[in-house]
């Protein structure tokens, strides 16, 4: 028998599959969320997440620089700020002397051509750990959204590039998009975290802010009035479709490898830009994965990260950007 069409004749050889690759991994396609905490020279480690570290404001410069140089070009900003300066309103989070707001103006002085996308959300300024203001036990929409505005307006004031709200809120991305032309903030950009579902993959994260939602009978024990439930896919489009139509211009999709047909099918959809992030959770199971040597650490976080532009990012948030512009670097 003659088999005339033969798909291993394009695998033969490394030099003819990187010919035909359809996807390209690059240090371009990558954000590097940091955490950044109060103090002078300190560092500590995140323990549920290898490798990752809160930083006070002079090392996350020196980490700003050194990402600049690998060729990681944007950074994702959140504060660890004292227990005192939390409340229920959040009002640390528009402080204009504020540590999120100190650490974009020192980070566009020292790396002035860095992105800097900082984190809109008021859980890690909440008492009660929340993205918004608690009223009458639940979640009250409209006043958080009034406070993102003013936390929106304070980062673009502090030198902003792209404003990323997180929080979920239902109009929020009109709201912080009518302040900032309002206010001739013009050319800031919204990312939007338009599809972020209620996730159980977000743990490290919040143990590394201090951020998940006290245990108090009154207060709402998660996240799932205004984050998106994980069964549906659908309702991910409708929120897609309303963040571009209120001014986003940048669509978000979090978590990343467990949602991939999400992404797929936003971007068969749109023609914004998409952002996914590849969150903590995600990125500690493939290190407890190499660390019991189970996997390959260097070869599953690069086929991790293409396999989440493959379904259709445009940009990952992953704390393995510096590992990985490091590995790619040295291709």
């Amino acid at each position: 028998m003659i088999i005339y069409s033969r798909n291993r004749r394009l695998r033969v050889s490394a030099t003819l599959r990187s010919l035909v690759q359809e996807t390209v991994l690059m240090t371009n396609d990558f954000v590097m969320p940091i955490f950044v905490m109060e103090g002078s020279g300190k560092k500590e480690a995140i323990s549920s997440m290898p490798g990752i570290f809160r930083r006070s404001l002079d090392l996350t410069i020196l980490e700003c620089k050194e990402l600049f140089s690998l060729g990681v070009k944007a950074v994702n900003l959140y504060m660890k700020v004292s227990e005192n300066l939390k409340d229920n309103t959040g009002k640390e989070s528009w402080n204009a002397n504020g540590l999120m707001q100190s650490t974009i103006k020192a980070i566009k002085d020292a790396v002035p051509e860095m992105i800097i996308m900082p984190d809109v959300a008021l859980d890690p300024f909440s008492i009660y750990g929340h993205d918004g203001i608690i009223k009458d036990g639940k979640i009250d929409n409209d006043s958080t959204n009034d406070a993102l505005v003013k936390m929106s307006l304070s980062l673009a004031e502090a030198g902003a590039d792209i404003l990323a709200p997180s929080d979920m809120m239902d109009g929020r991305v009109l709201a912080m998009r009518e302040a900032l032309e309002e206010n001739n903030f013009t050319d800031v950009g919204i990312l939007s975290y338009a599809a972020k579902y209620a996730s159980s993959f977000y743990g490290p994260f919040r143990s590394a802010l201090d951020s998940a939602p006290v245990d108090n009978d009154d207060i709402p024990k998660d996240k799932k009035t205004y984050q998106m439930d994980f069964h549906n896919s659908r309702e991910a489009l409708d929120e897609v479709y309303k963040d571009v139509a209120e001014g986003a211009d940048i669509i978000m999709i979090k978590p990343g490898m467990p949602y991939l047909d999400i992404v797929a099918k936003v971007r068969s959809s749109i023609d914004l830009p998409i952002a996914v992030y590849n969150v903590s959770g995600e990125y500690a199971m493939l290190k407890a994965a190499a660390q019991n040597g189970w996997l390959d650490n260097d070869k599953a976080i690069i086929e991790s990260l293409t396999c989440i532009k493959r379904a259709g990012a445009d940009m990952i948030f992953t704390y393995a950007a510096k590992e990985a512009a490091i590995l790619l670097n040295n291709q």
